[in-house]
């Protein structure tokens, strides 16, 4: 795959070979340009095709900027190709009357997060890195944690020691070597690139590898071929939960490469949500600033809640450049959204929540109409933090093993 890099901020072009992580120049994140003239034609009959292909984000290696990862009959080969509800009680209940809800729990590991570290294990793999580190509040480390195990890859994660048990147990249990942080995510962060830097390993970290986004962009054709496409709109609004800002900038990006290979004539409305405790990025948007101060984070939305956000100056692009929006929620309204949202049938963690939390609130403001079509980015399963799941609910009552005291509770 012929591809090379293009500094987000300064605009300064590289070669593969020329640098790894950022911009030499200016430290502004890298996109990674493809062949789009020459990729055209073979474009346009890969999403033609339709069923028969690979399900799993693999099915778009072309547009891809790694070679074939191998590791078929592995976890690695199932990453994306998640799917789509219309949920129609729930839908109805907003009164909206093209509503999807993407589910991204059918991952390996529960999250998103597998589309980034299933192409970084590939690049990893490529370039012949022994070790691949990154620093993670759970999901970003499982899911390396994960796809490395799949295909005997080394992995080293770096946590928060305040990240959900069940996320810490997950890299446990995929073998990858662990280390808790006495600090923040932005601590372990730091920490992560300069292990890095010392020990030659490939660092994962998000909003820091370009290869991150380039995973992530698949929701995006995903959300071409499952619903733009075989529907015919002309413009989606998206929701998409928001924390670092590298989930909404891969999936912008994947946007962005199928307007580019002629596919899609507009780019969908694409809305940032973030907790109101951890809107870094949402607070430059409403100052209309390029660069995103830091904020102390503080969330029960863990998935979510940065300090510094390592990739805000592209996740402030992709809503201007697309007419959206960043939307902020209390941590209530995001309780209250793992409820609604499960009793329609999908059990979504908190930071996955936020989504849908975010768009109440457009409704509420006029920001989208219920007649518009939109789409929800659910990015984790409710399993990942058990603690606020049932936070969201009230509790179930005890009863002796009685008819007549089970009758008193059921009324």
């Amino acid at each position: 795959m012929t591809f090379s890099y293009r500094c987000s901020q300064c605009g300064a072009t590289y070669a593969p070979d020329e640098v790894t992580y950022t911009c030499p120049r200016c430290g502004g994140n890298l996109d990674v340009l493809l062949d789009y003239a020459a990729l055209k034609p073979q474009a346009e009959r890969l999403f033609a095709a339709g069923e028969g292909r690979e399900p799993s984000l693999w099915r778009y290696l072309p547009l891809l900027p790694v070679p074939d990862p191998g590791g078929l009959g592995t976890p690695l080969r199932r990453a994306g190709w998640t799917p789509v509800y219309t949920l129609p009680h729930l839908a109805e209940s907003l009164g909206l009357r093209a509503f999807w809800l993407k589910d991204e729990s059918p991952n390996p590991t529960a999250s998103f997060k597998d589309r980034a570290s299933a192409v970084v294990v590939a690049r990893a793999r490529h370039i012949g890195a022994e070790v691949v580190i990154t620093a993670s509040t759970g999901n970003a480390g499982a899911a390396l944690a994960g796809m490395a195990a799949a295909v005997g890859h080394k992995a080293v994660i770096l946590a928060p020691k305040t990240a959900p048990q069940a996320k810490i147990a997950q890299l446990l249990v995929f073998g990858a070597q662990v280390v808790l942080v006495d600090g923040t995510y932005d601590d372990a962060f730091d920490l992560t690139v300069a292990a890095a830097d010392k020990f030659g390993w490939y660092c994962r970290n998000t909003g820091y590898n370009p290869f991150t986004a380039e995973g992530k962009k698949t929701a995006a054709f995903e959300i071409y071929e499952q619903v733009i496409r075989p529907h015919g709109l002309t413009r989606l609004n998206v929701f998409i939960p928001v924390g670092d800002g590298n989930i909404i900038s891969g999936v912008y990006k994947g946007f962005w490469d199928l307007q580019q290979l002629g596919l899609l004539p507009r780019l969908p409305r694409i809305f940032g949500v973030q907790a109101e405790g951890s809107a870094a990025i949402a607070r430059a948007w409403a100052a209309h600033a390029d660069t995103v101060a830091p904020v102390h984070a503080h969330t029960l939305a863990d998935s979510i809640s940065v300090d510094l956000p390592r990739d805000g100056f592209r996740a402030l692009r992709a809503v201007r450049e697309t007419g959206g929006a960043y939307i902020t929620v209390p941590d209530e309204a995001i309780l209250a959204a793992i409820a609604e949202v499960g009793k329609a049938g999908v059990f979504a963690e908190p930071a996955a929540a936020t989504a849908f939390a975010g768009l109440k609130a457009a409704l509420r403001d006029g920001l989208v109409s219920p007649d518009e079509p939109i789409l929800v980015l659910s990015t984790g399963s409710g399993l990942k933090d058990v603690k606020a799941a049932m936070a969201a609910v009230p509790a179930a009552p005890v009863v002796p093993p009685k008819v007549e005291a089970l009758s008193r509770v059921l009324g």
